[in-house]
């Protein structure tokens, strides 16, 4: 299974034209919070952003981190550059055994799985893995003239299981089977229409619309925010732990922050929630 994991990525990189290697520098990947904003910052333009073994470790220790910190309401991720996103793991570590597909796997289990609402803003094209690793975000925003492919089916390779759950969980089957089995590219037009994007923007736009809408996510209320964050994600995977849903549910209901909301309302203000 690995050995297949590893021949998929490895060939999606080579049919995108991507150029093989990666940089095993840890400043490749970047991290810093505003506020309640925490932003990566995907930083090796040079290798289209690919990500290799000092890259996965550090996106994996950034991401621990983020998750235990209650500062942090939302998390932009997005890259260095005006070409690519992300073309997924780097080809040249996988060749050289350095990196598994389940490294990269284990990065867009981490990144989906956080509580707080994750924002992606492709600043160029996106693929292979780079895709998942978009669709691991809760909303995506693109740029004019970027594109999209996942070219498993034109090598002859099955992407991985994982991946295409989280494919058909995020954009239903129908669309899975455009973008996996049907083997589309999609340019940045068409993937705002099929839901891919959220929004489309010119490119010197992407900042200062990514920053709008993480300023006004990280405003909200967060134990809402979070509660029904778990309980869509349970809707779209297994279903509705209904006992669960219903604690997170009682647990808003009681919070200070609705209290707040209330009284923010009454006072014609912002509200000031504090995530209790």
């Amino acid at each position: 299974m690995i050995g297949q994991m590893l021949s998929v990525y490895s060939a999606l990189a080579h049919v995108a034209g991507l150029t093989p290697g990666g940089i095993s520098m840890t400043d490749t990947v970047l991290y810093s919070r505003t506020g309640h904003v925490g932003r990566l910052v995907l930083n090796n333009p040079e290798r289209h952003n690919s990500l290799g073994r000092a890259q996965l470790e550090a996106l994996r220790g950034y991401l621990q981190d983020i998750a235990g910190d209650r500062q942090v309401r939302v998390l932009v991720v997005t890259a260095a550059g005006d070409r690519t996103f992300c073309a997924g793991a780097s080809l040249q570590e996988l060749v050289a055994g350095q990196i598994s597909g389940d490294s990269f796997q284990a990065v867009t289990d981490q990144l989906a799985s956080l509580a707080i609402p994750t924002l992606c803003a492709l600043n160029g094209s996106v693929f292979g893995g780079g895709v998942e690793l978009a669709l691991s975000c809760d909303f995506r925003i693109g740029v004019e003239g970027s594109r999209m492919r996942v070219p498993a089916a034109a090598i002859g390779l099955c992407y991985p299981v994982s991946g295409i759950r989280r494919f058909a969980e995020r954009l239903g089957v129908t669309l899975a089977k455009r973008i996996l089995v049907a083997c589309e590219e999609f340019d940045a037009e068409a993937m705002l229409e099929a839901g891919f994007l959220d929004h489309l923007v010119l490119p010197a736009q992407l900042r200062d619309a990514t920053d709008d809408l993480a300023r006004q996510i990280g405003a909200l209320a967060p134990l809402a925010v979070r509660s029904m964050k778990h309980i869509l994600q349970q809707a779209a995977g297994a279903g509705i732990d209904p006992l669960d849903a219903q604690q997170r549910v009682e647990l808003c209901q009681n919070s200070e922050d609705l209290q707040e909301g209330f009284a923010a309302q009454r006072e014609q203000r912002q509200p000031r929630f504090k995530g209790r």
